[in-house]
């Protein structure tokens, strides 16, 4: 029965979305990927589950390209130039040379393993190629959710490596899946690849999208800082439109749309723009709402009995994918990055988190009516869960393991005040001590810096407004105002 109706769909939408926010609270406190578990919960209310019936692979493209789009658009805004710079070379090698390396390594094991009597695959070379290309990239939407998730605070700026190499690594496997699916599909009689043909078009792909992701993320900060539009809530739904805009506008072009509403992104995300605050709770918001979906979604979409059939090759291909292939090609890629240690080098093997993005990418073959889709599905939802299980659990500890864990940085203050962009100061806390009050013990005897005023004091639950006549007492917290930026 197809339960799945126009009178229904908002009442089984808004279940599974309530549904999927508990598990998430429960994965929290267990240290469990909350992306796991929105696909756990796809899976509990789909076809092998309560019965759920949802089985159009054109509609799970489609809401994944969206989601991938906000997910993408939103992580490029969060990805600060300053904390990147450093990074950018070895994380742009990881995001396409990794990928090509961990396509070619896995695609090569998978054909070898096509060639035992015992398995139940029979792929050929560029089949075996397009089941490893699928899954070659880190799933930003996972990295990005487990390292805040799990509050994770990494030395040797690996978090803004790992963070840049997920955000821009999906353009390279969704190229290598493309021409990949044109290579499965094509005439056997018609002769090899053109190869020069295919590094052409990916020259092109990544050429033009990333052109035209600079020229719009400046046009849009340029336009964002002179509309001036009465209603700040437009701001945030004009940023989405951009996002949009700035992906089909690529694919137009010939470009990659990925590649370049990450870029646009960052460029956003990095120049001064109006309510800035305000757009940032929007982004996060959405980006949680469409990473929920798009999760439920493919939970919905896989029909678990079948993944069993293919559950010992799966295995065999996820382990030697995380223990082999992709710590072989972090290290081959960071060779010339003497300062990358080999501790650091085995984490970043190690976050090779594959999520939503490869699942979405296997539904490509499935639509081009590759020989072997289906399993080429199943195998990808199996290494998918699998990554999410082992991996996803263990980042925290792995990186104490590998004494790579740094104490978190503190964020804003306690007295949860911003101050617009606009505005060229600095808000910072500070906390009364025995010592200071031995000095002066009210406000207008304390030796503050010159240009610092105090906005505001706390005491337990209590706000005061300050006066220079106010006494202080131990462990008041004052909200200072500086002049300018530090």
């Amino acid at each position: 029965m197809n339960y799945i109706t126009s009178e229904n769909i908002l009442l089984i939408g808004s279940v599974l979305l309530f549904v999927s926010i508990l598990a998430g609270k429960t994965g929290y406190r267990f240290g469990v990927p909350v992306l796991l578990l929105f696909l756990f919960v796809g899976m509990l209310f789909g076809s092998d589950g309560l019965g759920l019936q949802f089985s159009n692979m054109e509609s799970a493209q489609f809401i994944g390209m969206v989601a991938l789009t906000i997910i993408l658009f939103s992580g490029g805004m969060d990805t600060r130039f300053a904390d990147v710079r450093p990074v950018v070379a070895p994380g742009a090698v990881l995001s396409t040379v990794g990928v090509l390396l961990t396509t070619v390594f896995t695609g090569l094991f998978v054909w070898w393993l096509s060639g035992m009597a015992w398995t139940n695959i029979h792929f050929a070379c560029a089949t075996s190629l397009l089941l490893a290309a699928t899954m070659s990239s880190t799933e930003s939407a996972s990295v990005f959710a487990t390292l805040r998730s799990q509050r994770m605070n990494l030395k040797h700026n690996l978090r803004p490596l790992l963070e840049l190499e997920s955000g821009s690594n999906d353009p390279m496997a969704y190229m290598l899946t493309l021409v990949l699916v044109q290579l499965a599909t094509a005439d056997p009689g018609a002769g090899g690849a053109d190869w020069g043909h295919v590094a052409g078009l990916f020259a092109v792909q990544f050429a033009v999208g990333a052109a035209v992701g600079f020229a719009i993320g400046h046009f849009a900060v340029w336009s964002l800082n002179r509309l001036n539009i009465d209603n700040a809530s437009l701001y945030p739904i004009l940023l989405l439109s951009v996002a949009f805009f700035t992906f089909s506008a690529t694919g137009l072009l010939h470009g990659n749309g990925y590649l370049a509403v990450y870029l646009t992104g960052m460029i956003i995300g990095n120049n001064r723009i109006p309510y800035r605050k305000e757009v940032a709770t929007f982004m996060d918001g959405l980006t949680w709402l469409f990473q929920i979906i798009m999760f439920l979604m493919l939970g919905l979409l896989v029909n678990p009995h079948e993944m069993f059939r293919v559950a010992c090759v799966a295995l065999l291909i996820g382990l030697f994918m995380i223990c082999i292939a992709r710590p072989a090609s972090v290290f081959l890629c960071l060779l010339p990055f003497r300062r990358i240690n080999a501790r650091a080098r085995l984490f970043i093997s190690w976050v090779g988190l594959r999520g939503a993005a490869p699942i979405i990418f296997a539904i490509y073959p499935v639509m081009a009516g590759v020989e072997g889709s289906d399993l080429i599905f199943n195998i990808v939802f199996f290494i998918t869960l699998l990554s999410l299980l082992t991996q996803g659990t263990t980042l925290a500890a792995a990186a104490r393991l590998l004494g790579l864990s740094a104490p978190l940085e503190k964020t804003g203050n306690e007295f949860g005040v911003e101050l617009p962009d606009e505005i060229d100061s600095d808000l910072r806390d500070m906390t009364v001590t025995r010592r200071m009050l031995e000095k002066a013990d009210t406000l207008k005897d304390m030796n503050l810096p010159t240009g610092t005023l105090v906005m505001l004091i706390k005491r337990d639950d209590e706000f005061l407004i300050p006066n220079g006549s106010l006494r202080l007492h131990e462990g008041d917290k004052l909200l200072l105002i500086s002049e300018n930026k530090k």
